[in-house]
This record gives structure tokens, C-alpha cells and sequence, in this order.
């Protein structure tokens, strides 16, 4: 049985070998290599994705090598069939499933609320990455980025823990959207509104934290 599986292993290594220097001899060397590189990050990908699906409440941690492999080799199969595709939307792409694998890890383990932070920063670089590189010129990628964050800490501040609410997420997500405001403002030459809205988002935060004290009895 053991000398069958050799002989398998070996017939399957004598052919690949054989198809690399006839490719190689056709002109067609760096596309085939290109094309085995990502099958085997693919391939990586999905026997990490693999390990994760076996006991995801353990082993939740394989799904972010497991993204990232699939990431990388999605990357090289774009350079080969959609060079133009790779070039427009490669970084969104590679940073949207870098952030995706985050948001699985705190779906299928509530308690590691953290993810929900790498999740939130890296999906917004995916579409900051993707707003820059479609040259989308009415929307600041800047702003966005900003924004991003902002919106990642308010849902890490309503998110249950058994700790209850973590109200301390709403000082960096105002800080955010502060910035980010005045990034916008910058860009739309809206300078002037800067104070007023200032006010607003202060006193928007005073009354979250006014409704969220108990009264003593």
C-alpha cells in the first residue's frame, strides 16, 4: 500500500516536472508558474479554511492564514486571466478578505470582541484602497478612512460583553468623526462649518452619555 502511494506521489511530481520545461519550451514558462503559485496559495487557503471548519470554536484562528492565502492567490489568478481587473480592485481585494476572516472570527466567537476592531480598520482600508484606485474623485478617501473608524468603534460600543456596554468606544469613534469631518470640510471647502458641527457632535455625545447613566435610587 505504502509503495502504491509513493509511486502516486512520484508520477504526480514526474508530470508536473514534465509540464513546467514543456511550458518552459513553448514560451509559456512564467504564466505556468504564475498559475502554480496560486493554486498552491488557493490550495494553502483551503486546508486552512479546513482546519477552521473541523472545530471552529477552537481552531478559529486558522481562518485568518486561511483568507490571507486565499487572498494572495486570488491576487496572482487576477494578474493572469484580468491583469486590468487585478490592477483596479487588487489591494481592495486582498484588504476586504483580510478583514472578513476578522469579522468570522467574532461571529463564530462572540467573546473575542476585539475582532470587530482589525475588522472595521481593514474593510475601511479596502474600500479606501478601492475609492483611490477608481480615482473617484467627488469622495475623499480621506474622509472615508476617518469615518471608518469612527463607525467601527460605535458598534464595538454597543456590542454585548459581560462587562456590559463599552460606552469607552465612543470617545475614539467621536475623535473619528471629528477628524474626519474636518477632512470633508477641507476638501469641500466647507471650512466654515467646522464649529457648529463641533457643538453637534459634543453635545450628541453628552446626551448618549446622559441616557446611559442610571439614576441612583
Amino acid at each position: 500500500m505504502r509503495s502504491k502511494q509513493m509511486s502516486l506521489v512520484w508520477g504526480v511530481l514526474l508530470v508536473v516536472v514534465g509540464l513546467l520545461f514543456l511550458a518552459q519550451n513553448l514560451g509559456l514558462g512564467g504564466l505556468l508558474w504564475s498559475g502554480l503559485w496560486a493554486f498552491m496559495f488557493g490550495a494553502g487557503g483551503l486546508a486552512f479554511l479546513y482546519v477552521f471548519a473541523t472545530d471552529y470554536r477552537e481552531r478559529w484562528w486558522a481562518v485568518i492564514p486561511g483568507f490571507a492565502l486565499l487572498a494572495i492567490g486570488g491576487l496572482i489568478g487576477m494578474e493572469i486571466l484580468f491583469p486590468r481587473l487585478g490592477d483596479l480592485i487588487g489591494g481592495s481585494f486582498f484588504l476586504g478578505m483580510l478583514g472578513l476572516s476578522f469579522l468570522i472570527v467574532y461571529v463564530v466567537h462572540r467573546e473575542h470582541w476585539w475582532a470587530v476592531i482589525p475588522a472595521g480598520v481593514l474593510l475601511t482600508l479596502s474600500v479606501v484602497a478601492g475609492v483611490d484606485q477608481l480615482d473617484i474623485r467627488w469622495i475623499d478617501s480621506g474622509a472615508i478612512f476617518f469615518f471608518g473608524l469612527g463607525a467601527t468603534f460605535v458598534i464595538v460600543s454597543v456590542l454585548p460583553t459581560p462587562q456590559g456596554p463599552m460606552r469607552w468606544a465612543l470617545i475614539p469613534a467621536g475623535v473619528m468623526v471629528i477628524l474626519g469631518s474636518i477632512v470633508a470640510a477641507q476638501g469641500a471647502s466647507l471650512t466654515r462649518y467646522l464649529f457648529p458641527l463641533a457643538l453637534i457632535v459634543g453635545g450628541a455625545y453628552l446626551l448618549i452619555r446622559g441616557m446611559s447613566v442610571r439614576p441612583r435610587e
